[in-house]
């Protein structure tokens, strides 16, 4: 969208869109948090956080206890979705997020705990490849899961963490700078390990040059994808990734704390020999309950499963998957790149309309983000925040003075990123 938002029509505009939006319906099944300030919806834009609930989660859920309750023990193998492989439930939903084949996905664990699982397999430090490289101002729980990594194997990470950060005076990192940095660390780096997309600037990194750069000097690579999925269309596969995670409760609307997800390329599927951490669940599942001595991993990323699938954790997730399945990744992006073109103008609109310098972190390039633009309001700082948050706004806010809003195609409408501008331009004034 490249003219300006005349904000005196805005809603009408909005209007206008959503009444040729396809996806509009999609809507109507998600719970949308209320606001008494509002006296209904609030404007919600923290699906990069906490994605909303599906109506039909409640059902699966319910079905699940259902089962519970008649079967006991039994449902493992009764039940309607079966436990005992409850997982695979949600495979084909996974495969279709990240652009990957069955045998690659599974879900699992929570983030940071698969992120420490594939890291023991594929940041194996020997000689003199050694370092492992992250993104400078990762999200914190990576950097500490690097941090530990490197202390696991008496390494210390002054010398063998490198981290990359944005040229001076820039908010985002160029593709041939990350590039540059791996040729330079040539044979002395064994593992890179970014984010898909960045979670505090929203810049999605091109992960296909970054895994071929790596690959080039004989490095592993693979991704943190919280802020990824089910955000931007993946090809995991085709890019030769070799390992990758990610949450389910974010654009994924899985719930608070749902379980997560691994990605293991299909290279790998079948190495015995590659290092990995056990368990039971990982074993042969046709030989599982024989309860043998000797650990026979499965082919594929299930080969990395420690435990039996946390099912009432999971149902909510298998819920929201079908609605992706349903719908498809080509259509959620279109929408995307619209709804997050429209704030975007809108903010510029806003920023002329009140005199206000207003500063998106976010790359302007449609192709380097997903939903999110990060926004700075110079001279304004936590207050504008809550003022907006009295008034319906749910966003989120990092320290220093970002805010940062996530138009989610499944469930926000134009008219939602209308009625935000409008708030955020009488903030403005009222706050100056």
């Amino acid at each position: 969208m490249d003219k300006l938002l005349p904000l005196d029509n805005l809603l009408q505009q909005a209007r206008a869109l959503d009444a040729g939006d396809p996806l509009a319906a999609e809507r109507a099944n998600f719970h949308m948090p209320q606001h008494p300030s509002r006296g209904g919806e609030a404007l919600y834009f923290t699906g990069n956080s906490l994605g909303l609930q599906p109506r039909a989660a409640e059902h699966i859920i319910a079905e699940e206890l259902e089962d519970w309750r008649k079967f006991g023990v039994e449902g493992h193998f009764k039940s309607r979705r079966p436990w005992v492989n409850y997982q695979d439930e949600l495979t084909d939903g996974l495969a279709l997020i990240a652009g990957a084949r069955p045998l690659e996905v599974v879900a699992m664990n929570t983030l940071t705990v698969n992120l420490h699982l594939l890291l023991i397999s594929f940041f194996r430090p020997s000689g003199n490849r050694t370092q492992l490289m992250i993104e400078a101002g990762a999200f914190p729980s990576d950097r500490y899961a690097a941090l530990s990594q490197l202390q696991l194997h008496g390494l210390n990470p002054e010398d063998h963490l490198i981290e990359i950060a944005p040229r001076p005076g820039e908010h985002t990192l160029r593709t041939e700078d990350i590039e540059a940095r791996i040729a330079q660390a040539g044979n002395r780096l064994a593992c890179c390990a970014l984010s898909g997309v960045q979670y505090y600037t929203g810049q999605l990194f091109d992960m296909a040059r970054i895994t071929a750069a790596a690959h080039k000097v004989g490095a592993t690579c693979g991704f943190d994808l919280a802020h990824a999925a089910g955000n931007v269309p993946l090809k995991l596969h085709d890019w030769n990734v070799d390992f990758a995670c990610w949450c389910g409760y974010k654009y994924l609307n899985g719930g608070p704390g749902c379980a997560a997800a691994a990605f293991v390329h299909e290279r790998h599927a079948r190495r015995p020999e590659l290092l990995r951490l056990a368990g039971w669940w990982g074993h042969n599942a046709d030989r599982r309950f024989k309860m043998e001595p000797d650990f026979d991993s499965m082919s594929g990323a299930s080969g990395w499963q420690m435990s039996n699938a946390p099912v009432m954790n999971m149902a909510a997730l298998y819920a929201s998957l079908e609605t992706f399945k349903r719908v498809g990744i080509v259509a959620l992006r279109e929408k995307s790149l619209a709804l997050t073109a429209f704030l975007e103008s809108g903010i510029h609109a806003v920023a002329t309309d009140t005199g206000e310098r207003l500063e998106i972190l976010t790359p302007a390039d449609p192709t380097a983000r997903g939903c999110q633009l990060s926004v700075v309001a110079h001279g304004h700082g936590l207050e504008l925040f809550k003022q907006l948050t009295d008034r319906g706004v749910i966003a989120d806010w990092r320290e220093p003075g970002v805010i940062r809003l996530a138009p989610v195609p499944l469930y926000n409408s134009f008219e939602d990123i209308a009625q935000f501008l409008l708030l955020l331009a009488e903030g403005l004034r009222t706050s100056s």
